[in-house]
């Protein structure tokens, strides 16, 4: 698991290293690791660096500092330099007189607008070194232009720490920002990286040492689960198991008017484990003829036994609905909540039994996050999500492009998708039956979510394949993402780096 920090525990652990280092020692490792990026980008779009043009957007504080010193080192290889100062009066003295001493030039953004954008527009790289994680809002229009410039260039930004005019906790972006090619990140990763991929191209962290100090300082904000951590807790059979022994999920799904969810959900959960699918409801026809491994019954009462339930795809919100609904928790197994579900749960609370003890696992995209909760997630959807698994007693998976997973603790992770693929009708049915399937093998609700979101994810990239594919499609490719997990492989890089 990677571990996100908010703005405020990295400031905190950087003032600690800071009490016991060297003045300066911290920024010049910083400025290293940008300049190493720097040249890598540079590499990469052909030739050597010496001579290459690059151009430093520098504000105030020390993510210019950053910037200027990466600036310096970028000049001792032959880069040719030149620093756009955005507030002369405070920009970092000593960044400054370094880039200086090394032949770095230097442009007034205020002074000469037009030589500040020809600068800008004739770079090759552009360092993004406007504002650092202290700063809230979007760019002033000074700084918008510039950034506006290279990208009508097609000139890449490397950003330093954050994009600038991202909201460096949230992720929001309320006006002009900057949409990175690459990020280079000090110390650790803040929640911008992973609630905001899309603005930051791949991140690099640089260890400036406050690690520790970090560690000293609390938990982590959030969690970003890894390919290891799913391949280690992903259920496959041993030599003394059996079909029983693997848990066995329980799908009421579907209705006359929905049978396809009922096939998708059961699909999923057939194709995620070796244990066995029951399933309850009045698509059992359509089940059958798709999955003819799955045991299906007309009603949860005439199931058998279950060791955790996936409830509410297609069900419908009727007195049906809601019966089915209440049969489940009634039996007060680990269950997923979803779909209609969960409407029948936000508009019927009392569907739930007060002397239930088993998990619940909520999975609402915005629209049945409202409905359950009385209001939209907001900017601040970790926040959200938090507060919602505290009020629910249950483990909220809080569906989007970026996912966010909290249990009633307040732990939390966010996984980022690596695009809009699984974004289709039907997907959802898919991760529900995946969630009740590792449910039932025995996971907790924190990894059964961590780690279905993670197949779910390479799942909808695999069938996409680069252009639109069906929920269906991305079920098939369900067994391929999970063949590729437990060998260590990887079906795309992450967007976050």
């Amino acid at each position: 698991m990677q571990r996100i920090w908010t703005t405020a525990q990295v400031r905190a652990a950087e003032d600690a290293a800071l009490a016991s280092t060297p003045a300066g020692a911290l920024m010049r490792r910083a400025a290293f690791g940008v300049a190493v990026q720097a040249r890598r980008l540079l590499l990469g779009r052909s030739g050597g660096v010496a001579g290459r043009r690059v151009t430093l957007l520098v504000g105030a504080g020390n993510n210019g500092g950053d910037a200027l010193w990466a600036g310096a080192e970028l000049r001792r290889r032959g880069v040719a330099v030149t620093a756009v100062l955005l507030d002369v009066d405070r920009a970092h003295r000593a960044g400054l007189a370094a880039l200086r001493r090394t032949g770095g030039r230097v442009v007034d953004a205020a002074a000469e607008p037009a030589l500040a954008r020809d600068r800008v527009c004739t770079a090759e790289l552009v360092i993004d070194g406007i504002v650092g994680i202290s700063a809230r809002g979007p760019l002033r229009p000074s700084a918008a232009e510039l950034v506006d410039a290279a990208a009508d260039g097609g000139v890449p930004i490397l950003a330093v720490d954050l994009p600038s005019g991202v909201n460096p906790d949230t992720g929001v972006v309320d006006g002009p920002a900057v949409s990175a090619a690459a990020t280079v990140t000090f110390g650790a990763r803040k929640p911008v990286h992973v609630l905001a991929p899309h603005r930051c191209g791949p991140v690099y962290l640089v260890d400036i040492g406050v690690g520790p100090y970090l560690d000293a300082g609390g938990d982590p904000h959030l969690y970003l689960p890894e390919l290891a951590d799913v391949a280690a807790r992903w259920p496959v059979p041993g030599p003394t198991d059996d079909k029983y022994t693997q848990g066995v999920v329980g799908v009421a799904a579907g209705s006359a008017v929905y049978p396809g969810a009922a096939v998708l959900a059961t699909g999923a959960a057939v194709l995620a484990t070796s244990g066995m699918v029951r399933y309850a409801g009045p698509a059992a026809d359509a089940v059958r003829d798709r999955w003819p491994e799955a045991i299906a019954a007309g009603s949860v009462v005439d199931t058998g036994r279950v060791q955790a339930w996936v409830v509410g795809p297609g069900i419908g919100t009727d007195d049906a609905g809601r019966d089915t609904l209440a049969a489940v928790l009634a039996q007060d197994l680990p269950t997923v909540v979803d779909a209609d579900a969960i409407t029948l749960l936000g508009a019927h609370p009392e569907l739930r039994p007060p002397g239930r003890t088993a998990p619940l696992l909520l999975t609402p995209h915005d629209r049945e996050f409202a409905r359950i909760t009385g209001g939209e997630p907001g900017a601040d959807r970790v926040a959200a999500a938090r507060r919602a698994a505290a009020d629910l007693d249950a483990t909220v998976l809080l569906k989007g492009n970026v996912t966010i997973v909290a249990d009633p603790g307040g732990r939390a992770l966010a996984h980022p998708y690596a695009g809009a693929w699984a974004a289709t009708a039907g997907s959802g049915d898919v991760l529900s039956g995946l969630l009740g399937a590792l449910l039932a093998a025995g996971l907790s609700p924190w990894w059964a979510a961590s780690c279905a979101v993670y197949v779910h994810d390479r799942a909808a990239s695999a069938a996409a394949s680069g252009a639109p594919a069906p929920a269906s499609r991305l079920l098939g490719a369900v067994p391929a993402a999970i063949r590729a997990l437990r060998s260590g492989a990887s079906l795309r890089r992450p967007a976050w780096g």
